[in-house]
């Protein structure tokens, strides 16, 4: 029976691997998304707002392949194998250290989401409470990552 359990802790490889996969996907995509724009704007000559607001969320869709990315790395190196070959900035020895890259990641998709919303913005009152409401997320996330430091 202890074995089993020992060994069950690789099941973790395939929602790792799948969100590895599924990273790469956004990043081809992202990817497209902003080469798209670029020859929309040379073709069209779109103006310079819509053309922002394209590349923000193409930059949108990268941050959350890389959210993918940490998230499959991380549960890879949790539970499967300690020993990956990977950037010490990227070393993932605890749930903590997870948590506070999720954590970053995070904050950069909340900015790059609000400064979309500020660009396309029409009325001020509503950048205002979309301001407030991820100024919210944002300082309750570092509330947590406080409180649960070690």
């Amino acid at each position: 029976m202890r074995r089993l359990i020992e060994l069950s802790r690789f099941v973790v490889a395939v929602p790792a691997i799948a969100s590895i996969i599924g990273a790469f996907i956004l990043m081809a995509i992202g990817t497209w998304e902003i080469v798209l724009s670029f020859m929309k704007f040379l073709d069209t000559g779109v103006e310079l707002k819509a053309s922002v607001v394209s590349i923000l969320t193409a930059i949108d869709t990268l941050l959350l392949a890389t959210v993918l990315l940490v998230i499959g790395y991380g549960l890879y190196e949790l539970f499967v194998d300690s020993n990956v070959n990977l950037p010490p900035w990227l070393e993932i020895r605890t749930l903590d250290d997870l948590k506070a890259k999720l954590i970053g990641v995070v904050v950069a998709i909340i900015a790059v989401v609000f400064l979309g919303e500020l660009v396309d913005a029409t009325e001020p009152n509503n950048v205002m409470l979309i301001g407030i409401g991820a100024g919210s997320i944002v300082l309750g996330l570092a509330a947590f990552t406080y409180a649960t430091r070690k």
